[in-house]
């Protein structure tokens, strides 16, 4: 462990030496004092500062100029709105820097032993990047300030996709509960990361919701049989010896895209407005295309008195191109999901057999 920390310290040091000179600071790595380190920083900030509060001034106006342009305010007022931000920008500038200078001006008269707790700059350590950068990245220690330009509109929104429940295949001339698979111990897992965007400018009814999950879906097989590839063509056999489990899985990644409908409401502030769909019905339909990732055949029996796990990765000529329809009916967070493969589960079969999937998701929006 300590030879980590040692480790860890000497690349932030590089850092914070290698970014100093890379933004013209006259910084001697020998000389300078850890006080002096502390005051190069403080400069530094200031700049960060006026920056700051000139994209938080921009992000203002632009909401000022959506309310205008919505009819919600009159023209004089937007200028009236428009001089108040300014002007309370300015003064954050002027009290933000004074800060800064006082703080220089307490290092400056004091030795390199003088710890300081309190006043704006102590939790920036070491910057990567220079001012001008919008995507400027801070190493630090403590928090950072909260306040952040907040759109007036946003139309997008991002979420994490959980779905799981049961398992099994539609197979021609078959009945779900005639299958070779046991409906109640065959399951399947998604797991994703969705975006929601709003189609509409003037409502939130219709969405498109689009992104990328893993889904895993897992067929435990019933009477003994287990699958056998046999020149390519995929059947079931009865296994030679008593079978304690014969579980086959596939693993797709795909991108699934839904129109999702339902009401919403409508959050209005001064300065942005917001729609919520919490607690409000959704529906989505749609469908998803990937690839098949994974495949394996688990086996658990006995031979011989000894205990045997037999695991069969791969050659089960599954189709590699996964597409399907899928739909959900959901209130709040949580979901009634439905999912059918339209592809075939084997490339050749004996009889044809079509995943499908019934369970609950959850949209972490």
């Amino acid at each position: 462990m300590n030879t980590i920390t040692r480790l860890v310290v000497s690349l932030m040091l590089t850092l914070t030496f290698t970014t100093l000179q890379g933004q013209d600071v006259k910084v001697d790595s020998t000389n300078t004092s850890a006080t002096q380190l502390k005051i190069n920083t403080l400069k530094q900030l200031k700049t960060t500062i006026e920056n700051e509060e000139r994209e938080f001034l921009k992000s203002e106006i632009e909401a000022i100029n959506n309310r205008l342009d919505a009819g919600k305010i009159t023209a004089s007022e937007a200028e009236d709105l428009k001089k108040e931000a300014a002007k309370n920008r300015a003064l954050n500038i002027e009290n933000r820097l004074a800060i800064i200078d006082n703080k220089i001006a307490l290092l400056e008269r004091n030795d390199d032993d003088y710890m300081t707790e309190d006043g704006e700059g102590d939790q920036f350590v070491f910057r990567i990047g220079g001012a001008e950068e919008a995507n400027e990245t801070f190493i630090h220690f403590g928090e950072k300030s909260n306040e952040k330009p907040r759109k007036y509109d946003k139309r997008t929104t991002t979420s994490i996709v959980l779905a799981l429940g049961f398992n099994n295949a539609i197979i021609e001339g078959q009945d779900l509960s005639d299958t070779p698979y046991q409906l109640e111990k065959s399951g399947f897992f998604e797991l994703g990361y969705a975006w929601k965007t709003r189609l509409f400018e003037d409502t939130n009814f219709w969405r498109l919701k689009y992104g990328f999950s893993v889904q895993w879906n897992k067929f435990e097989m019933d009477d003994n049989n287990y699958l056998v590839n046999a020149d390519g063509e995929i059947s079931f056999q009865e296994f030679p010896l008593d079978l304690n489990k014969a579980v086959f899985r596939t693993t797709n990644l795909v991108f699934p895209m839904h129109i999702e409908f339902g009401p919403s409401k409508k959050i209005e502030k001064e300065n942005y407005f917001r729609y919520s769909t919490h607690k409000q019905l959704k529906v989505g339909l749609g469908g998803y295309a990937g690839i098949n990732i994974g495949t394996m055949q688990k086996l658990k029996y006995k031979e011989d008195g000894n205990r045997v796990k037999n695991k069969q990765r791969g050659g089960f000529e599954v189709n590699e191109f996964v597409y399907g329809l899928s739909g959900y009916v959901a209130f709040g967070d949580m979901a009634v999901y439905v999912k059918y493969d339209l592809n075939p589960l084997f490339k050749d079969q004996v009889v044809q057999q079509n995943n499908i999937s019934l369970g609950i998701r959850f949209d972490m929006d």
